[in-house]
């Protein structure tokens, strides 16, 4: 969970003045109930963020085998793909990873899309059209909000049947296989829990299958976004523990509980910059410390609640997917009587193992 502390003790300081090229590419399409919420980055807008380009242009006939430095001068190529989960993500991951100024970002991004509905947008076809082009030396992918419903070309395959779940793992091995191929990088982004009875039924099921397949391909990176962003308990939940200052915070959006708001980009951006940090010294590029985002606390340990105006136990413990009888049992209290107050800070459990 410290990866960022791990990271700056590899690196030293290294005075960069060059920017960040960030290329945000969308393709309009349509919305279902997971995609409902409006999406953050935009959609059907080609965005060019001020930056120097590259020093030379992509020969989209290279196969990238061997591993490069980045620099300024010569930044590793990011590709992020996904539905509108990574197109919400975009401009945060940018910002995240400007101040380092060794990636240039390109998003292509497609609203309700995923592996399951191939006639309404094919992944794997469109995938193999844009990575030669981009010629990516780290693909972060985010898949799977539009996944949880029967194939469209498999008739009769219901998400919770032994067939749905041999046919999903197929095409999402596939595409791990094929982006983390020709040496590059990927970095597979976990799809966040949601408060919807669609939802709790399906997303437990989809990454069951991620699970099986990363642990199928060793090479892949994954951030495991369902944990992240799960309550102390493992359930849908208001608050999760910010690890950037230790703070508990409102992530999801008011419009629909599942996909993130503001603050829980910015979060999510900071574990996956955390991730590509790593990358990039692993590549042997020298970060300034500065210029990976912090996390200051561990967002699986015991957090500080600071109670506000009208708190009772009982709805931070709601807010934050813990019970009343864990806070009391956390802090030492004798009972749930214990008097609280705005202002006052207490502890709250740690989340579970099996989260």
């Amino acid at each position: 969970m410290f990866l960022v502390r791990r990271l700056v003790a590899l690196v030293g300081v290294l005075a960069i003045g060059a920017g960040l090229i960030a290329v945000v590419r969308s393709v309009a399409g349509g919305s279902d109930a997971a995609d409902s919420a409006a999406d953050s980055a935009g959609s059907g807008v080609d965005t060019t963020i001020a930056g120097p380009s590259s020093t030379s242009p992509v020969n989209t006939d290279v196969v990238v085998t061997t591993p490069r430095v980045p620099t300024a001068a010569d930044p590793a190529r990011v590709l992020l793909v996904g539905d509108s989960e990574a197109g919400g993500l975009s401009p945060f991951l940018d910002a995240a990873l400007k101040p380092a100024a060794l990636t240039s970002l390109t998003t292509d991004y497609k609203v309700s899309s995923g592996f399951v509905r191939n006639d309404f947008f094919d992944w794997p076809a469109h995938l193999r059209d844009i990575v030669p082009t981009a010629a990516p030396d780290i693909v972060v992918a985010l898949f799977g909000a539009n996944d949880g419903q029967p194939f469209s070309d498999l008739p009769g395959t219901p998400v919770d049947s032994a067939a749905w779940r041999a046919e999903y793992g197929k095409r999402i091995g596939a595409a791990m296989e094929y982006l983390s191929s020709g040496g590059r990088t990927l970095i597979w982004v976990g799809v966040p829990n949601g408060n919807s009875p669609s939802l709790s039924k399906t997303l437990p099921i989809q990454n069951s299958v991620v699970a099986e397949q990363i642990a199928a391909h060793p090479n892949v990176i994954f951030v495991d976004t369902f944990r992240h962003f799960a309550g102390i308990s493992g359930g849908f939940a208001p608050l999760v523990l910010d690890p950037r200052d230790g703070s508990y915070v409102a992530v999801r959006s008011a419009t629909d509980d599942f996909h993130l708001n503001t603050v829980g980009e910015k979060i999510l951006a900071t574990y996956v910059t955390g991730v590509i940090a790593a990358q990039l010294v692993a590549r042997g590029a020298v970060i300034p410390a500065e210029a990976v985002p912090p996390t200051t606390v561990d967002p699986d340990g015991v957090g500080a609640y600071t109670v506000a105006a009208g708190d009772a136990l009982s709805t931070i413990a709601d807010s934050t997917g813990t019970s009343v009888a864990a806070i009391v049992a956390q802090n030492g209290w004798a009972d749930e009587n214990h008097v609280i107050y705005p202002g006052m800070t207490i502890d709250l459990p740690a989340k579970s193992a099996g989260t």
